[in-house]
């Protein structure tokens, strides 16, 4: 290798590898030709333009014309983004605390420490509200590069070494296949990936003494940004630490391991303390959440954990463990790389194995994910052993090309892994021709570092009038290994990029594009918004929780703290829902307008079918009806209404009147019968029934049950006819599964004196601000005033000039009870947790400035000691 690719300048801390400090110098030029500047620079960019590279080959937007919305990234993330905007931009209803656009009234705080408190998701602000796609993008693409750039910063950290070598590690580190099968498409986890490297940075500063506060800072802004991977990262960095206490030359002493460790827990504890006003939030926010099925933990089976390794493979079933077949290669040789101490090869290796062994052990499982085994993807950690397996790669190559038998024998592993996974279900047609291709050029660039380092060492000089060709060639080869190394592992990453992208948009659901049916809903929502004097609905719009893009205070809602409160209150109502209760949709149904006074309600329908490689279009209409106020008073004595465990008698009890006829059902076959009053409304409500029902003479409607994930709503079927006959024909996709009460007719005649006696008792006005609102009643009102909104965990009331309580609730809404005397009630919301974690949050501020100042003094008594003169013999 050239002298300047054997040493390495650590301009983060001031040290020259393991020496002492060595100050920055030189011009800005030379700084950043240095190799702790070049190298994670180099992987960034190499970062960027292989990202770009594979979403442009699988023709994704912003590359080409089809959507990236796939699951969540379509239904939460994009959505959550387009809010944040809006919100930092102040153009929204709510405030930090609480989002009146979601679920009715959903708390904001825990959402924004789940999705959206990365700093890099500050980003879209910088783009127009019709460009919120690209701006996403961009925060995915500039977190996956920070990840590349902090792994290679990490790795020259931690031993000098071949910058370029670093640079690809750090990019290979980024591209994973746990980043193009997860974190790509949940951006949210990506800062997690960012958090590895840097939380292992941490460890290197606790253990060598530097950087007592930059050190909790940087966990503080790990676990900040989403302290789920972060949990993860840090017990990875944990790890880390624990091999380099062990076996790095600097820390052979006992209890300067022990003072490393003990230096590196006081930073965790004072960074996650000072996260706590977030993270506790988040916390309790989950307990109360609606609750998703218990997963039992099934480790996959070992062939498809080996095929994982590979490129161009997609799995949630099998931890994504691709990293390319370069670096793999490089880890791979480090057990039997004589030229690395034998203390460092065991300690990488033995991590290397052990962590991969706790990915398939139910009680290491469950350590990884906090002692609850997630749905859906149970290797959400696998991001940790990628980044293990890379500081294995590195620690072999640092000091140069392994030597021919490492390389033998790592490459003997490699082809035994790949031969092992051929019966792999996830094994693509793209994988062997990729994996060998890459291979080749590994080989390939071996071959070439091997030569060159033998022409260096032979000392042999340079035959007569060939010193010219000597010097050329001994700056060639170098620069042409690090070529193939660096078109291998570009090729394998943008080939795998390109495939896992094109099967999940085979595979999984998806949403389409931001387009003129987003624009036109948005347009008639911002016309016809009269907020908080009543609702808008927005209705259903392509894609999940679109209400966060289009506006409006509708009843859509995903996200993983969705209240188990709304989602039980919306579903007894007859509200559907997806993600087995945390994604309720829009009901489109008059009586619940009333309840939850939605006086607007924008229809849309798609003018073609909606595709994933075109912008949706659709024809929209507004209809405006009178509606009840936002808080409405209740007597203390609730009317008799129909008996029963069906959401049309449960809408009646929330309504206190009767305005659905309740029949006899019969039902023979695919067939269901009733009678009901001519000219009313027939209504079918059958949540987990899947496919057609048709009343005679109206068009099919169809239902989307399939319990446990997805509930489908109440539809209305048509009117019924002059004789009275219901008859409702079914076309079932699987097995018929009914309630005892399936059909209801709702005469309108009734629910038109329901909504002017409760118009007539109810608030005179209503005020919102933020999280706040107040409506003014009328005098004398006595009974329980409603506010129409989920009595979820943080709400607390006053009537009149009394103390604020925690609200009660009235069949699951926000309930203050009346005694006459008073004239206004007000609501605030305040998110559970807030008070402790900001308790917690300021202890460990004091914590860090003690520990700064402690440092500080410690520094200036050490240097005055240093510049003390020492004492010569006696009478000198």
């Amino acid at each position: 290798m050239p002298p300047a690719a054997e040493t390495v300048l650590d301009e983060v801390d001031g040290e020259e590898g393991t020496g002492g400090p060595k100050p920055s110098t030189g011009s800005p030029r030379r700084r950043l030709r240095s190799p702790a500047v070049a190298g994670p620079l180099s992987a960034a960019l190499l970062t960027a333009v292989l990202l770009a590279l594979a979403t442009r080959l699988s023709r994704s937007y912003p590359f080409g014309p089809v959507t990236r919305n796939i699951v969540d990234l379509g239904q939460q993330y994009l959505p959550f983004h387009a809010y944040w905007r809006s919100f930092l931009l102040g153009e929204t209803h709510g405030d930090a605390f609480l989002n009146w656009n979601s679920g009715f009234g959903a708390g904001f705080l825990g959402d924004i420490g789940t999705y959206l408190s990365s700093p890099f998701d500050l980003l879209v602000v910088l783009f127009p509200a019709d460009r919120v796609e690209l701006a996403l993008y961009v925060v995915t693409v500039v977190k996956i590069t920070a990840a590349g750039a902090a792994m290679a910063l990490l790795l020259l950290r931690m031993r000098p070494g071949p910058w370029p070598v670093a640079a690809v590690l750090g990019s290979a580190y980024a591209l994973s296949g746990w980043t193009f099968n997860f974190g790509a498409t949940v951006p949210m986890w990506l800062d997690g990936l960012v958090a590895f490297p840097l939380l292992c940075l941490v460890g290197e500063w606790a253990r060598t003494g530097r950087r007592p506060v930059l050190g909790p800072v940087v966990v503080a802004l790990a676990w900040t940004a989403n302290f789920y991977t972060a949990y993860m990262a840090t017990i990875g960095a944990a790890v880390v630490l624990l091999v380099r206490l062990l076996t790095a030359e600097e820390t052979a002493g006992a209890r300067q391991r022990l003072v490393g460790a003990l230096r590196a827990a006081r930073g965790v504890l004072i960074g996650i303390g000072l996260a706590a006003p977030l993270v506790v939030v988040v916390f309790l926010g989950t307990k109360v959440a609606d609750p998703t099925p218990e997963s039992t933990f099934a480790p996959a089976a070992w062939v498809e954990v080996l095929a994982r390794f590979l490129p161009a493979t997609a799995s949630l079933a099998s931890p994504a463990l691709f990293i390319g077949t370069p670096a793999l290669a490089l880890a791979l040789t480090l057990p039997f790389n004589g030229a690395v101490a034998p203390r460092v090869r065991a300690g990488w290796s033995a991590a290397v194995v052990l962590v991969t062994l706790s990915l398939q052990w139910e009680p290491t499982h469950l350590l990884w994910h906090a002692g609850a085994s997630p749905n859906g993807g149970p290797y959400r950690q696998t991001f940790v052993l990628c980044g293990l397996l890379i500081v294995a790669g590195w620690f072999s190559a640092a000091r140069g090309v392994p030597r021919p038998t490492a390389l033998l024998a790592g490459g003997a592993l490699l082809g035994l892994l790949a031969w092992a996974a051929r019966d792999s279900v996830d094994i693509d047609r793209w994988t062997y021709p990729a994996f060998g291709v890459a291979a080749a050029l590994v080989l390939a660039a071996a071959l070439v570092a091997l030569l060159h380092r033998r022409r260096t060492t032979a000392g042999d000089p340079p035959a007569s009038g060939a010193p010219a060709r000597a010097l050329t060639a001994a700056r060639l080869l170098p620069v042409l290994a690090v070529f193939l190394l660096v078109a291998a592992q570009a090729g394998e990453a943008a080939v795998t990029g390109k495939r896992i992208e094109e099967q999940q948009r085979d595979k999984v659901s998806w949403s389409p594009r931001l387009g003129p049916w987003h624009d036109a809903v948005a347009d008639e929502v911002a016309r016809a918004d009269a907020w908080p004097k009543y609702r808008t609905e927005p209705g259903e719009v392509p894609g999940g929780n679109d209400v966060l893009i289009v506006g409006g205070q509708g009843a859509d809602y995903y996200s993983s703290l969705t209240s188990e409160v709304t989602s039980r209150t919306l579903a007894s109502l007859g509200f559907g829902y997806y993600a087995k209760g945390r994604h309720p949709v829009t009901l489109d149904n008059p009586v619940t307008d009333a309840l939850f006074s939605i006086g607007t309600r924008v229809r849309s329908v798609p003018a073609a079918p909606v595709r994933q490689d075109a912008l949706p279009r659709a024809t929209v209409s507004v209809a405006t009806t009178p509606v009840p106020p936002l808080v409405t008073v209740r007597p203390a004595k609730r009317p008799a209404t129909h008996p029963g465990d069906s959401a049309f008698a449960e809408q009646e009890r929330l309504l206190g009147t009767d305005v659905y006829e309740l029949p006899a059902v019969t039902r023979d076959g695919r067939t269901v019968s009733a009678r009901c009053p001519a000219g009313s409304q027939a209504w079918f409500w059958a949540p987990e029934y899947r496919g057609g029902a048709t009343l005679a003479g109206e068009p099919r409607v169809d239902f989307e049950g399939k319990p446990p994930a997805v509930r489908a709503p109440m539809r209305a079927l048509g009117t019924v006819p002059g004789s009275g006959e219901v008859r409702i024909e079914l076309s079932p996709e699987r097995t018929i599964r009914l309630p005892r009460q399936p059909v209801g007719c709702l005469v309108q005649a009734r629910l038109d004196s329901a909504v002017r006696q409760l118009t007539a008792t109810g608030a005179t006005e209503v005020r919102a601000t933020g999280h706040t609102v107040t409506a003014e009643l009328p005098p004398g009102s006595t009974g329980t005033a409603v506010l129409a909104a989920p009595r979820i965990s943080g709400w607390r009331c006053a009537a009149g000039d009394a103390e604020p309580r925690p609200a009660r609730a009235y069949r699951g809404l926000v309930a203050v009870p009346l005694d006459g005397r008073a004239t206004t009630v007000t609501c605030s919301f305040r998110p559970p947790g807030l008070k402790l974690g900001g308790a917690v949050g300021l202890t460990a501020l004091l914590a860090l400035i003690t520990t700064g100042v402690l440092h500080r003094r410690a520094g200036r008594g050490a240097g005055r000691r240093a510049d003390r003169p020492a004492e010569g013999p006696a009478g000198a």
